[in-house]
């Protein structure tokens, strides 16, 4: 039996502190929600120099202090209002110049909190404090502070318990806020952050030189201090213009890459954005050089005609809505692709450091060999060592009948200073080749940068007259079931642009014509499967031409120079210059580095020359 239904009750106006806080239930989601708004009014003020100090990670004490232009009593009373701002002047939401505009942040802290804010406008001989206990007011009175504002938050939803429960542990929601506060930094060069949780200081950023703040330096430094300076290292800048919009910032190289997408920060207008179409803009551009579960890094700061984007969109300001998505997204993957492409066969330094870190110097046995007389026991300096393994280790180490004293290298006598990736000297295990350049040692992976370069080809040719075909002696047969046999055939048409000729072969199976000419033989069984993987995940919406790094990659793959193939000297010094002159050749079309270069002073530095 249901339980009887609450009769129906007039309507009623809900008292102002209750609305308050279901707006602060939109505004403020946890004690970074409440820094962010309070750091983004610091700088609408025109602070230099921020300071935000912690306890419990927010919970219990959250203070922003800021050397902005201040507030006078009567601005106090009017900045805890709802709906109160001055940052609409000519009351236009299309036309946002600031990083605040709801006038919801304040009052909505404030309601849900145990609120002080104290403030002095530049000029003014003394200041003033405002308290808000709950949403209940107080009269501003005088107080003592320098020019500047100052925020305290004590309690934070004390007003609201039940919002309590869904906080982390204090560690996390300082990481959280934090994460906030780096943010704004990042697009802030010439401001001071400095961030305290627990007498801790977890940020300290001194402000850019104003030398260095109308050029890309200031920023880079900031980037640096906050993402690592390997990612200023290994990061090529972006500048790019299109129909009044303005994209700047750095891109990572491919081989510089991780796990997941939490290195990659977004914003527009100066505001810290966490935007779908954004996002998959820069995945766009990345996705011909980086696997699928691999993500760039990357700081885009985006500059848009106010009346030509949306940041009303939510009511934290992190997502915004743009009136013309296409030539966004259009701009940012032509913008990074050009930087990419001229930043040619480059790849990361982290790639060298990591190889070089990964040798362990001998510097000798633990326990001496004796050589020559002398007694083994204790008492002459040796250990017990077995007879004869000296006059063993002697005997190896002579040198072997009939061999000369210098030993031919493989290759021509071409200077390795005439080209970037040297000169071919060698080729391990049948899949490294060993290349000496003018300043050190150059690894190549064969199979990695053939396959890049068989991947620029088959672009080029599709991107001109369409891709050159061969027409297979034998056509081959391959099975693979009855979905992956319709996506192909689906598709052929497209495929056949491409240069893989296909049709159906009865129930389940396709039978396989023709294959790209640039392929010369290949793996068709492997590459008909993976190809029918690639159609399912990219869905039937998608034509391939549009997913044509991904099938290029894919026919690529299945092509080049394998592991374990053995290279003339001419092969190699051919690959070398091939990939001199291809774009994007320092990365395999999964990310990974093509190449490994040490530095002549890196490997003198191993035997300690230096």
């Amino acid at each position: 039996m249901s339980a009887p239904r609450t009769p129906p009750r007039a309507l009623r106006r809900l008292p102002s502190t209750l609305v308050n806080r279901i707006a602060a239930g939109e505004v403020v989601e946890r004690p970074a929600s409440a820094v962010k708004e309070l750091v983004e009014n610091a700088l609408d003020a025109g602070a230099r120099r921020i300071a935000v100090t912690l306890k419990e990670g927010g919970r219990t004490f959250i203070s922003v202090v800021d050397d902005g232009i201040g507030m006078s009593p009567d601005e106090l009373r009017l900045a805890v209002e709802r709906h109160c701002t001055s940052k609409l002047p000519d009351d236009d939401l299309t036309d946002i110049r600031t990083l605040g505009f709801r006038g919801e942040a304040l009052p909505s802290i404030a309601s849900v909190s145990r609120f002080t804010i104290t403030s002095r406008p530049a000029g003014a001989d003394t200041a003033w404090s405002l308290e808000i206990d709950g949403g209940a007011k107080a009269e501003p009175r005088p107080a003592a502070h320098p020019q500047g504002t100052r925020v305290e938050v004590r309690e934070l939803f004390f007003a609201t318990p039940a919002r309590l429960k869904f906080l982390k542990e204090p560690r996390t929601e300082s990481g959280h806020v934090a994460d906030a506060m780096r943010r704004l930094a990042m697009a802030h060069p010439g401001v001071a952050f400095r961030l305290e949780s627990e007498e801790r200081a977890l940020i300290d950023l001194a402000a850019a030189s104003p030398s260095l703040l109308s050029g890309d330096a200031a920023r880079l430094e900031r980037l640096a201090a906050i993402m690592g300076r390997e990612f200023a290292d290994n990061a090529v800048a972006i500048d790019a213009n299109r129909e009044g919009f303005r994209l700047t910032g750095f891109a990572g190289l491919p081989t510089l890459n991780r796990p997941t997408s939490q290195h990659q920060y977004l914003f527009v207008n100066g505001r810290p954005v966490r935007d779908k179409l954004l996002a998959g803009a820069v995945r766009g551009a990345y996705q011909d050089f980086l696997a699928r579960d691999r993500h760039p890094m990357v700081a885009l700061f985006l500059e848009a005609p106010p009346e030509m984007v949306d940041v009303n969109v939510h009511p934290a300001k992190t997502e915004v809505r743009f009136r013309d998505a296409g030539i966004v997204r259009g701009m940012i993957v032509g913008a990074l692709r050009t930087a990419l492409s001229a930043a040619g066969h480059r790849a990361s330094t982290t790639v060298s450091d990591a190889a070089l870190g990964a040798f362990r110097p001998h510097t000798g046995f633990a326990t001496p060999l004796p050589m020559g007389g002398g007694g083994y026991g204790a008492g002459n300096g040796y250990s017990s060592v077995p007879r004869g393994l000296a006059e063993a280790a002697m005997q190896f180490m002579a040198p072997l009948d009939g061999l000369s004293a210098r030993v031919e290298e493989p290759a021509s006598n071409i200077a390795p200073g005439n080209y970037p990736l040297g000169v071919a000297r060698a080729q391990l295990h049948e899949t490294y080749i060993v290349a000496q350049t003018e300043q050190g040692v150059v690894i190549v992976d064969q199979h990695a940068a053939h396959e890049r370069l068989v991947h620029e080809r088959l672009k080029t040719q599709l991107e001109a007259e369409g891709v050159k075909r061969q027409a297979l002696l034998l056509p081959e047969v391959v099975e693979i079931g009855e979905d992956g046999a319709r996506r192909l055939t689906q598709r052929a048409a497209e495929l056949a642009d491409m240069g893989l000729v296909l049709e159906p072969f009865g129930l389940g199976a396709v039978v396989v014509r023709e294959t790209p000419a640039v392929l010369g033989e290949v793996d068709i069984q492997g590459l008909v499967r993976d190809l029918a993987d690639e159609l399912a995940e990219m869905g039937d919406h998608l034509s391939l031409k549009e997913k044509v790094e991904e099938v290029c990659g894919t026919l690529a793959c299945h092509t080049s120079v394998r592991a374990g193939r053995r290279l003339t000297v001419e092969e190699m010094n051919a690959l070398l210059r091939q990939m001199e002159a291809t774009p994007h050749s320092g990365q395999c079309n999964h990310g990974r580095p093509t190449y490994v270069e040490l530095k002549l002073a890196d490997i003198e530095r191993l035997f300690g020359r230096r």
